[in-house]
């Protein structure tokens, strides 16, 4: 892909069509649930109803969406592990994994997941450019519109540089052994960062010539009309989400 998997996921999804709000109504709805139910079973069931609208009733391919998970999960495991592993002084310095630690280990991981993957369920459905629109109709302030937006475009630039840098290194058997590997790494490393620093001045340098306002030119879709029936159905699911869990805990 070209661009990013969530990104082109977004755009060419069959849910794309439906109104932001709608959408972010049910991703907020599983974000809160994330957060405030149970984490068993409640960020099991919340991961379940998330993944399975993004792949069942949005038909986002699976793929992308496992590759989406990817990163975060990793965070999410180092971070688990940082709440497992416990430091203790008195009688003597020890470090060791507790039942009591292990618990909130898991207990944590599971509400990030489900979060998580609320947010990924909108994030594959709808466009960075029809957020930003969504945004702009809801009165947020307009700088803090045009940062996101120049940020979003800042990161197809450096995807593009890493590319090309890359693929510039490979034809030059950069990635022939661990050593050049390891070697051409840092090298593009370095310079990609300093592209970026660059880069950002001279965003920096274009924002405030134009006092940011019109930093990007969006080209959403028509503006969309809500759907009853679809928030009838969100309010039933998230209803339905609530009620499982509360039972399950208490079994």
């Amino acid at each position: 892909m070209q661009g990013l998997a969530v990104d082109d996921a977004a755009w060419a999804s069959p849910w794309r069509t439906r109104a932001v709000g709608d959408k972010a109504a049910l991703s907020l709805g599983l974000v809160l649930c994330a957060l405030l139910l149970p984490p068993w079973p409640g960020a099991l069931i919340v991961t379940v109803v998330a993944l399975g609208a993004a792949v069942g009733a949005a038909r986002t391919p699976l793929r992308p969406v496992l590759r989406a998970l990817t990163a975060p999960a990793a965070f999410i495991a180092l971070g688990a592990v940082s709440v497992a592993v416990t430091v203790t002084a008195t009688p003597d310095w020890s470090v060791g994994v507790t039942a009591d630690s292990a618990r909130r280990a898991l207990e944590v991981s599971g509400h990030a997941i489900a979060g998580t993957s609320a947010v990924l369920l909108l994030a594959v459905t709808t466009p960075m450019i029809d957020i930003l629109t969504g945004l702009r109709r809801l009165r947020v302030p307009q700088a803090c519109i045009d940062v996101a937006a120049v940020m979003y475009r800042f990161l197809f630039v450096l995807l593009s540089s890493v590319r090309t840098i890359r693929q510039s290194q490979t034809a030059r058997l950069g990635y022939s052994s661990p050593r050049r590997s390891l070697h051409s790494a840092g090298l593009l490393t370095a310079a990609v960062l300093i592209k970026s620093w660059d880069r950002a001045s001279r965003l920096e340098a274009g924002l405030a010539g134009r006092e940011f306002g019109d930093a990007v030119s969006a080209d959403p879709v028509d503006r969309q009309r809500s759907s009853p029936s679809f928030l009838v159905t969100v309010v039933a699911v998230l209803g339905a989400v609530v009620a499982l869990s509360l039972l399950g805990h208490r079994a």
